[in-house]
């Protein structure tokens, strides 16, 4: 972190503040000493909020509706930075083929504000490892995926991966706008948050055995997540997209244990194995660029 950051002095806003992972951005950043602006999409998450911060001046919460431009721009007013993260429409709660127009639009339209408040310094915008890992040669190419790597849209709407189809095209929108406009964002390609409502319906998990084969299946744990968010936006060194887990799935081991978590249900009738633990799937996929950068951070 650059001497000179003085955390005392940052506005900072966070949307959407009412998911798992903005919720507990929102917490850090207050026991960081930020002052934050908690944006939330629907009527009653104020109540998450209660008791978070010991000095209520240091939180304040807005309604921002991620179509309503105004909305996103009454949230930014003052703030020097904003951690971005989207979650679907109440109306829309599943990922289908129509959810990356609502994404990239909702990506769009806070990209816009971003770039009309003129206090803004830094975007940090969650995206996701799979707009990294779907790509039609993913099994023959010579290098580890990483940031440097898009997933291809194409490819994702032929066999249905609309997670991927969603996160690549807004994240892509997101960098258009940003470039276009001089707006300094940062972007954290987020593998799968272990969150305590994980579930086998997750839109991230279609396509997972194929991860898991290609030794691609990247979780992170929520800590791990927020530190991250945190570091790339006091470092003034970051820079550009970071893909961003502390686990992979390359064991049975490991892909039993995550099965027992997403279908508890089924977990006692899961069948032994002699292999238990023993196969090992080489990793494909690196992290390296986040992990040099969060050396130092100290959370």
């Amino acid at each position: 972190m650059a001497p000179s950051f003085d955390i005392t002095t940052h506005t900072v806003c966070v949307m959407d503040a009412s998911g798992q992972l903005g919720l507990a951005l929102v917490q850090r950043l207050l026991q960081r000493g930020y002052t934050v602006h908690a944006s939330v999409q629907k009527y009653g998450d104020e109540n998450l909020f209660k008791g978070i911060s010991t000095d209520p001046s240091k939180l304040k919460l807005f309604r921002s509706d991620p179509f309503d431009y105004h909305s996103i721009i009454d949230a930014l007013r003052g703030c020097s930075g904003l951690f971005y993260t989207f979650e679907p429409p109440l109306d829309q709660p599943n990922y289908d083929e129509y959810m990356a127009d609502v994404e990239v639009r909702a990506a769009h339209n806070v990209l816009e504000a971003c770039a009309q408040t003129e206090t803004i310094d830094k975007v940090v915008f969650t995206s996701s490892a799979t707009a990294v890992v779907w790509r039609e040669d993913r099994k023959t190419i010579e290098v580890d995926l990483d940031e440097r790597h898009w997933s291809d849209v194409n490819f994702c709407r032929k066999f249905k991966l609309w997670h991927g189809v969603s996160k690549t095209m807004a994240e892509k929108t997101a960098w258009a706008l940003a470039m276009d406009r001089g707006v300094n964002m940062v972007s954290i390609n987020a593998a799968l948050l272990m969150a305590d409502d994980l579930s086998i319906k997750h839109p991230y998990l279609r396509g997972a055995a194929e991860m898991y084969e290609d030794g691609v299946f990247v979780t992170v744990d929520l800590g791990f997540l927020v530190d991250a968010h945190i570091c790339v936006y006091e470092d003034v060194s970051s820079y550009g997209r970071y893909l961003c887990f502390n686990h992979i799935i390359n064991t049975h081991d490991d892909a039993v244990q995550l099965a027992r978590k997403l279908t508890p249900a089924a977990s006692s009738s899961m069948p032994q194995s002699d292999d238990y633990g023993k196969n090992f799937i080489e990793q494909r996929i690196s992290n390296k660029k986040m992990n040099k950068l969060m050396v130092d951070f100290e959370a």
